[in-house]
């Protein structure tokens, strides 16, 4: 591997970029996140994500789907074409799991869906399967 990509790496180790507009939610998922060990970067919408993606490395991106200014496809697909290397580090979370146009869109994209409410030990499970790939891809 390249010295840089592995600086990137380690730059990003344990550092997730939460997207979620809905504050007591972004901040109840802020907290256990933050107690679980990791760094976490939290924003209320997409166009904050894409200035964060922009300034920052990530090891894991959870994204809301549902989210005014930039929704979560939209902002996916900013992320693919500005940084595509980290479109495989993407949790897209939602309420609206009966939602066609979102299911075809995690379809489409092979995302990596968590579907609200769910449990911590779901999203722990999620981190630590984008943390695998992103190593296996680093390799």
């Amino acid at each position: 591997m390249h010295p840089k990509n592995e600086e990137a790496t380690a730059s990003a180790s344990r550092k997730v970029l939460l997207l979620e507009d809905d504050p007591a939610f972004k901040e109840i998922m802020t907290d256990f996140l933050s107690e679980s060990g990791f760094h976490v970067v939290a924003v209320q919408n997409g166009v904050e994500g894409v200035h964060q993606v922009l300034a920052s490395e990530f090891e894991v991106i959870l994204c809301d789907m549902m989210m005014p200014t930039l929704p979560g496809d939209m902002f996916f697909r900013a992320v693919e074409r500005m940084r595509p290397h980290l479109c495989d580090r993407f949790v897209f979370m939602t309420g609206h799991r009966g939602n066609a146009k979102v299911n075809e869109f995690i379809e489409n994209v092979n995302g990596t869906i968590l579907t609200k409410p769910f449990h911590v030990d779901d999203l722990l499970e999620m981190i630590a399967f984008i943390q695998v790939r992103v190593h296996l891809l680093a390799a």
